[in-house]
């Protein structure tokens, strides 16, 4: 019985380190001056973008405000390096649950990239067909810098303020489980260890 709990905590460390390993987070800052070609607003925001690849989920976390017009659409485009323009990557016209409207506001919603709703239908079909290939072309854009969120408005419906992604620093949660799981994991091994040599 201690031996198939140890192999069980064994496990779930494993399993624990790889989740932390397979998430990937990313700060964006919004502005007129990303938009290609530039836009002259005030408008501006911030950004994080949380890319599970174990879990397939994508997080997106916006805060915007002073923009020159309502919004009309937000979504993130890939992949082109920048400041180039690139096709729509994300469901459209919009992203589900962000505000539309309104010169200033926020969300904070998950997306499950294995669904056909998370994603622009070309997106797919230019990715192989599959959603796969849509959350594999995305995860490579993200991480070479060749996406951008960008938020529409009535003023400017090519793009009103856009951000680009650089590499996040790891969240104190993510870098506590991950310290915890490697804990786990060294025990596990040391009562394994402590096993394999009494017998």
């Amino acid at each position: 019985m201690r031996q198939t709990c140890e192999r069980l905590a064994l496990g779930l460390a494993f399993l624990a380190v790889a989740s932390v390993a397979q998430a990937q987070t990313y700060t964006l800052t919004l502005s007129g001056a990303n938009e290609n070609p530039a836009v002259s607003s005030a408008g501006n925001g911030q950004s994080t973008i949380t890319i599970n690849a174990a879990a397939h989920t994508l997080r997106v976390q916006v805060t915007f405000s002073n923009l020159n017009s309502n919004t009309t659409a937000s979504h993130i485009h890939c992949c082109v390096a920048p400041p180039g323009n690139a096709g729509v990557a994300t469901t459209t016209p919009s992203f589900v649950g962000f505000p539309l409207g309104v010169t200033a506001g926020s969300m904070d919603q998950t997306y499950d990239m294995t669904q056909a709703s998370t994603w622009n239908a070309a997106f797919v079909t230019a990715n192989g067909g599959t959603t796969a290939g849509a959350e594999a072309a995305l995860i490579a854009g993200m991480a070479a810098g060749q996406a951008y969120l960008n938020i529409h408005s009535t003023t400017s419906p090519g793009g009103e303020i856009r951000g680009f992604p650089t590499l996040g620093v790891p969240t104190l949660p993510g870098v506590m489980l991950g310290i915890c799981a490697l804990l786990l994991l060294a025990g596990s091994y040391v009562a394994l260890r402590r096993r394999t040599l009494t017998v």
